[in-house]
């Protein structure tokens, strides 16, 4: 299990080349749902379908409660991504279904702005969401899955080191339908020589 003192206000983000990551507070909702929403189309193919009442207050609300309630049982770690240079919300990352005893594992999980697509912040934020699976919450292995025609993501885990370890079949139900995805995954030894250049 790991320690309450991130869900503080005051608590250190996670600081990386070009973005920052700390978890999500209640005055992130109108920056949240603006992006979201302008962002809609570009997430959709590659999300759960949304609630009718996916960007209102009170189902943010529901969403923070979930945040901090799995963050205290030490079942996952839900992130804002952050610009360095503008302090901007660009994305969110989570690390998930985490696990201890013999697996020591975790599962990532990730969205960004359709207007911050494709300009690497995704890289910097998978990067220091790794650091802290490894080094503060001491896991042996985090997992990604992705719908194989998803070639943004797949270029980010890859060059974050991850490696592809084979397809799940109709793994997840996304948008409605139930999808392939293959399965990568990031061993702690693996990430050597790994960096946000390139």
């Amino acid at each position: 299990m790991f320690a309450l003192p991130f869900f503080r206000r005051d608590s250190p983000a996670l600081r990386g080349e070009r973005v920052h990551l700390r978890v999500p507070e209640a005055s992130d909702y109108r920056e949240w749902a603006v992006l979201r929403g302008e962002s809609r189309t570009f997430l959709e193919p590659w999300e759960p379908r949304w609630a009718p009442d996916e960007l209102e207050r009170t189902a943010w609300r529901h969403r923070l409660s979930r945040y901090r309630e799995d963050f205290a049982n030490g079942n996952a770690a839900a992130f804002f991504i952050f610009d360095n240079e503008t302090n901007r919300l660009v994305g969110g990352i989570t690390l998930g279904n985490i696990r201890h005893g013999v697996a020591q594992t975790g599962q990532v999980g990730y969205w960004i702005g359709a207007r911050y697509a494709g300009q690497g912040l995704m890289l910097d934020a998978v990067l220091l969401l790794s650091n802290f699976a490894f080094d503060t919450l001491r896991l042996h292995r985090i997992e990604a899955a992705c719908i194989p025609s998803n070639k943004r993501s797949i270029r980010v885990l890859e060059k974050a080191g991850f490696q592809r370890e084979g397809l799940l079949r109709s793994y997840l139900r996304i948008n409605g339908n139930w999808h392939d995805h293959y399965l990568y995954a990031l061993i702690a030894d693996d990430r050597r020589g790994v960096t946000t250049k390139g």
